[in-house]
């Protein structure tokens, strides 16, 4: 078994495209972000997966959906892949980073590799909680891979997250959240939900969160913004709709974005909003460190976000890993043919 890497992952003794970035005949898709998103030939997910990315394609989606149920085996041959490889064992695991986003578990007769996707192991209120898997070879994300990206508890940020939104409210203002349209904006509605905070989403939000009712997900009540008065409403807004003017009849709006990149020096004036909440979809540094423990891999690759330094991070303690496709390739060639 070997791993590759060509702006996305592939096991190419089966032509296993993990994520790619360019149309393939057969890949898997961790999960329905519009940057994972192609036109391929046929999409290994989950069944939430194939139904967001139904909805966010629309009629550009052309792939032929192939699922399996969360904690199934099957073979790669049951799930579309023609040729070498399809007797490979194949099971999908929850990864935690929205609904729907699934981690693979691939395991043929020279081993077996877990490719995470983006992931997250803290529990979320509106996706399913990771769980991961033994493997001997971890393919895993590293958007947070530097030490620095320790987030605060969840409990604490959402605390600042429901005080905020009161404030605003209890002084005749309408506070604006930016966040993801899917995937964090169902998180923060789950949570503004049991504060019993009444809720307006923008359009992009709403047409996610019908995907996530239909798909069985349970969500407080909520309404679509409509142009009029949003007067007693908590809006959650998609990032880049900073811009956009205030509906008719606002007076005054408290904002704020909901990302992990809080944690940086000056995000509030980078975001250019009344405050920023350091609440993440991704796996912090230390649960990129508590995923290896998990999996007990003997060889880790990292991709994405600081993938080479994390790698050296785990070499340090002693764990063989490798950044794929950054400036360390030339060395790691030689231990993938290993695999």
């Amino acid at each position: 078994m070997e791993v590759a890497y060509d702006a996305g992952v592939r096991v190419p003794g089966a032509e296993l495209w993990l994520d790619p970035y360019g149309v393939k005949p057969f890949a898997f898709v961790s999960h329905a972000h519009s940057d994972h998103l192609r036109a391929h030939g046929v999409v290994f997910a989950s069944e939430a997966t194939a139904a967001l990315a139904r909805e966010r394609l629309g009629k550009r989606a052309r792939s032929r959906y192939t699922t399996l149920a969360f904690g199934c085996e099957a073979r790669l041959g049951d799930v579309g892949l023609e040729g070498p490889g399809q007797d490979w064992r194949v099971k999908l695991l929850p990864a935690g980073h929205i609904l729907g986003s699934a981690m693979l578990r691939v395991e043929g007769d020279r081993g077996s590799l877990l490719y995470t996707g983006d992931f997250k192991l803290r529990e979320g209120r509106a996706a399913e909680r990771c769980r991961p898997e033994r493997a001997d070879v971890l393919v895993m994300e590293t958007t947070f891979g530097l030490p620095r990206y320790a987030m605060p508890p969840s409990a604490e940020v959402e605390e600042r997250i429901v005080t905020f939104c009161r404030d605003a409210l209890e002084e005749s203002e309408v506070p604006v959240l930016f966040a993801y349209s899917l995937g964090k904006a169902q998180e923060i509605m789950a949570l503004l939900g049991t504060a019993g905070l009444p809720l307006m989403l923008h359009e992009a939000v709403a047409s996610m969160a019908r995907v996530y009712e239909n798909c069985g997900m349970r969500l407080p009540p909520w309404r679509q913004c409509d142009g009029g008065k949003l007067d007693g409403h908590v809006v959650i807004c998609p990032p880049g709709s900073e811009g956009a003017p205030a509906p008719e009849g606002v007076v005054k709006t408290r904002t704020a974005a909901v990302t992990g990149w809080a944690m940086d020096p000056g995000a509030v004036y980078r975001y250019g909003c009344d405050a920023v909440f350091p609440l993440t979809d991704h796996a912090d540094y230390p649960d990129l460190l508590r995923m290896v423990e998990l999996v007990g891999p003997k060889k880790v690759f990292t991709v994405h976000g600081f993938a080479v330094e994390f790698a050296s991070d785990l070499r340090a303690r002693g764990v063989e890993a490798w950044a794929l496709g950054r400036e360390n390739q030339l060395e790691m060639r030689e231990i993938v043919a290993g695999l």
